[in-house]
């Protein structure tokens, strides 16, 4: 399984809720109605920091982080260069997200256990 993660940085002119509430409630739905998506997107999770501060560390610079699963490496470029995706989803992403901030890693999970 590949998993694709995106690191997201908000647009600056939105509040931490704004932005949580938008990806949530407006995104999601919209991302999910896109066949390609339905078709090749094995598990879809959004993750929103918190405001929190943890000793040690420096601030958290991300906003949130989607992760989605898919069969293979091909899957990702079926989704991304979907013409329905990039006709619909795309324009929606810059509704909230400061795409040029955003960074991400295809990535094989190597299960660890204690």
């Amino acid at each position: 399984m590949i998993k694709f993660t995106i690191l997201i940085r908000r647009r600056p002119d939105l509040t931490r809720e704004e932005f949580i509430t938008y990806h949530r409630e407006q995104h999601a739905p919209l991302f999910m109605s896109v066949p390609a998506v339905r078709d090749n997107v094995r598990r879809y999770v959004q993750q929103h920091a918190l405001d929190v501060e943890l000793p040690g560390l420096p601030a958290p610079t991300f906003d949130g982080a989607t992760e989605l699963w898919f069969d293979d490496v091909e899957g990702i470029g079926r989704v991304f260069g979907d013409p329905e995706y990039l006709a619909i989803i795309r324009p929606d992403e810059e509704r909230f997200i400061d795409l040029l901030g955003c960074e991400f890693l295809v990535t094989v999970e190597n299960p660890v256990h204690g």
